[in-house]
Order: structure tokens, then sequence, then C-alpha cells
């Protein structure tokens, strides 16, 4: 299976708490509802038309928690994004979930990349990771992500947990397609290629 990794970020790589005020109020978090007002049509149906092509779903517990408590509740069939989570396969990488009430949930709570692994080992299909920062540096560390899509919205928040710490593994990435939308979403996506290049600029 393909992995791919769907992250929401601000310009300054926050990922947290950006659907609502209360959504993640960790380490006093204050300024959560960051991209709702920046989440245009364009956005919207792009969003949408990922989580239709999906095959199954990768989440950490936060965040499957979070989607749990708000697409599982959703049983509009025309919804894309609720009718794709509610009706496809879905794993947890935790080691303190131990009873999903989400249908077709399977916790991952033993070597979580070697799980991962023998998924993305099957033939065909996409296997999705829709925010779940922690478990997407895992899954770069590990060489098992194929495929990096990042919504960059256009606002500095200035706080919270960001997608990339300050040190950590290098990664090269090929820009494989790249669109904005009207309120200025940036939507880029990435194929990893290894260790990056470095050099030293020189004098003409």
């Amino acid at each position: 299976m393909k992995l791919t990794t769907i992250t929401n970020v601000s310009v300054d790589g926050v990922m947290q708490g950006l659907g609502g005020p209360d959504e993640d109020r960790r380490d006093g978090f204050e300024r959560g509802g960051w991209a709702l007002p920046l989440f245009d049509d364009e956005a919207e149906t792009f969003l949408g038309q990922v989580y239709q092509r999906a095959d199954a779903f990768l989440f950490g517990r936060r965040t499957y928690e979070i989607f749990a408590g708000y697409w599982g509740a959703i049983a509009d069939p025309a919804n894309p994004i609720a009718a794709a989570l509610n009706t496809r396969p879905k794993y947890v990488a935790s080691t303190t979930l131990t009873d999903p009430q989400w249908a077709d949930t399977t916790v991952l709570s033993g070597d979580v990349a070697a799980a991962i692994g023998e998924l993305k080992a099957k033939p065909a299909g996409e296997l999705q990771v829709h925010g779940s920062g922690a478990l997407v540096r895992l899954l770069l560390d590990n060489h098992l992500v194929d495929e990096l899509i990042l919504l960059t919205y256009p606002v500095v928040v200035g706080q919270g947990t960001r997608l990339f710490p300050a040190t950590g593994p290098d990664t090269a990435l090929e820009l494989v397609d790249s669109q904005s939308t009207p309120k200025g979403v940036t939507i880029h996506v990435y194929r990893p290629t290894g260790r990056p290049q470095y050099a030293s600029a020189t004098a003409d």
C-alpha cells in the first residue's frame, strides 16, 4: 500500500488545534481554530477527494479520538470525509487504547513501525495518515512515507506543537504537485527522496 500523510499547518509549522478553540489545549495552547477562517471551498473539495481515494486510515491516539468524536457522529453518506472514515478500516498506533468504539478499528500496540510495514506490504491501495504529528515523524524516521501532502495556511500562529521539531532527521523532498486556493491555502504534494544534498556557496 502507498502511505500518504496529510497535514494542515500554519506558515510557522504549527499543527495543533486547527479545528477549534477547545480541540487541543495541551501545554496551555490558546489559539485553536486558526485554520477555519481560511478553509475555503477549494480546500474542502481537495480534502474530500483525498479522503475518498483512501483504502484505510492510520492515526495516533489523540487524532483518532478527536476524529471519532466528530466524524464518527456524522451519518450523512453525502459527506465525503465522514463517509470515507466511517466505512473504511482504521488503524491506531497506541499502547494505551484498549477498547476503541469506532467501528472497524484495529489498535497497533506493539512494534508500530513493523506493523505499518506489514500493512504497506499489501499489494495495492492507499493508507492515509491525517494529523498525528508524532506518528508522522516516526513514519518519516523509519522511511515508511511515500507521499506527504502539506496544506499551509497563511497565518503565523506563534505558539503550539509544530509538525517538525527544532532538531531531527533530515529528508529531501521532490515536489510532485502544487496549487493554491482563493483564501491563500497552498497545497504541496511531496515525495521523500532520501538525504538532502549540502553545498557551500562559492564566489563567481
